[in-house]
């Protein structure tokens, strides 16, 4: 619960800074879009009265040149008792006198929009607008305008709020399966994916496949435990066996030498298996380190072979390299020979003597192909499935010795090269082994 709180905490703290930064911009957009509204419609505001003064301006010299000074005072007249918006003008004639003078009492022509025309006798006519009207208006647009930008802080708070609420909602999933895995060690929890495609999906998904990456782990160390718990009691009762004979005899050099070989080589034997045992889990958990260089295949198996040519000789095999072509790999040179060697030992510890084991390099689109075909006694169908397994050992190879952790080893490191193994077997047909890797060679 601790943990849990801890965790939501600081989510609470970024949830409220994001709608903060969220609801700050928001308004301060909303108030720049606001002030520009304002700003526009003053300034539309003002053009229409210029454009009403300027036009009145225009009518009443024309009505001055067409009826002179009484037609002119006729308009003015008029349009003061009825026009909605009173106008001041004023007719000066030659020498300056006033002719007409119409306009509400109080109304001072420096504080009004004015616009003014001299005539062809020289007469001037002057037309003048109130601002005040344009001024009210402007007043309860601004009161209005306030109101608006209040509600939207309101709605940008409230808005940013619930946006980061519906943000956050995958990493609270997040932090809920991480909390679960601390509080119960189970890494089989999985966060399920809204379907959105967006980056929180992308995390999600590879928060997913993180996990089965580490379950991964865990299964292999697990596994490798287990088999080595298993498996080290064997080696382990006979050293104490062993060493428990030498010891309750008479003392004898001699018996006592041949007590601590045996010791000797039942430890090595702990030792390859142990060994053998982590590099397979490291290959299969994808932590094996690879130094990875182009590498010729053909050298890989020539070096292979020269291993375990007197050992195929020693036993009457006849070991074999198929002509092949020249097909370039990256991979790591030594993990590569270490695969090749373990599936040619393979081959000519089940083959009889006067058999024959082969071994062909080919190429199979982007595939570089590793063969090895052997005359042995094959591999009955209910055993194939299981030969890459960890020390398994079917019933023809019991009688050999061995720890049944050569083919994993192989199947492992190849895969870790990004590659694939597969067998063909028949009893009584012998096998053919092949590991496919990823070819580097121009087609």
């Amino acid at each position: 619960m601790a943990e849990t709180e801890k965790g939501s905490r600081p989510l609470r703290t970024f949830a409220l800074r994001l709608a903060v930064w969220y609801a700050t911009l928001f308004v301060i957009g909303s108030i720049a879009i606001v002030v520009l509204t304002y700003f526009l419609t003053s300034v539309s505001l003002e053009q229409r009265d210029q454009q009403i003064v300027h036009e009145k301006l225009g009518e009443y010299a024309v009505a001055y040149e067409r009826g002179g000074i009484a037609a002119l005072t006729d308009i003015v007249r008029a349009e003061q008792s009825t026009a909605p918006e009173r106008l001041f003008v004023r007719v000066l004639d030659r020498g300056s006198e006033m002719i007409v003078l119409s306009g509400p009492e109080g109304w001072r022509p420096e504080a009004l929009e004015m616009a003014s025309l001299r005539l062809g006798d020289g007469t001037l006519v002057e037309v003048g607008k109130s601002p005040d009207a344009r001024e009210d208006l402007l007043a309860r647009f601004r009161a209005v305008l306030g109101l608006v930008t209040l509600s939207i802080v309101v709605i940008a708070l409230g808005g940013g709020l619930l946006a980061t609420q519906s943000a956050l909602a995958p990493i609270r999933r997040l932090i809920d399966a991480v909390t679960r895995i601390i509080r119960t060690g189970r890494t089989d929890a999985r966060v399920p994916l809204a379907g959105t495609g967006d980056a929180i999906d992308d995390l999600t998904a590879l928060f997913n496949a993180m996990l089965d990456k580490i379950e991964g782990l865990v299964r292999a160390m697990h596994g490798a435990l287990d088999n080595v718990s298993h498996d080290l009691r064997t080696p382990l009762t006979r050293l104490r066996g062993t060493a428990e004979l030498a010891l309750a005899g008479a003392p004898d050099a001699e018996r006592f030498r041949e007590a601590l070989a045996d010791c000797v080589e039942e430890s090595d034997r702990v030792l390859v298996m142990l060994n053998t045992l982590m590099d397979i889990s490291e290959a299969e958990s994808g932590a094996m380190p690879l130094q990875r260089e182009p590498v010729r295949l053909a050298d890989v198996v020539a070096r292979a072979v020269d291993l375990y040519h007197d050992t195929a000789e020693a036993k009457g095999v006849t070991l074999a390299v198929a002509p092949g072509e020249a097909v370039i790999v990256s991979g790591d040179r030594t993990r590569l020979e270490q695969a090749a060697a373990n599936l040619i030992d393979n081959a000519v510890k089940y083959t009889p003597a006067g058999g024959r084991v082969d071994v062909e390099i080919a190429r199979d689109g982007n595939r570089a192909l590793l063969r090895v075909r052997d005359t042995g006694p094959g591999i009955p169908a209910d055993e194939l499935p299981r030969i890459w397994d960890r020390l398994f050992r079917g019933d023809t190879s019991r009688t050999e010795r061995g720890l049944g952790l050569g083919l994993s080893l192989v199947k492992a490191i190849v895969e870790a090269h990004g590659g694939s193994v597969d067998v063909i077997s028949e009893p009584g047909q012998g096998s053919t082994f092949t590991a496919a890797l990823p070819n580097l060679s121009p087609m």
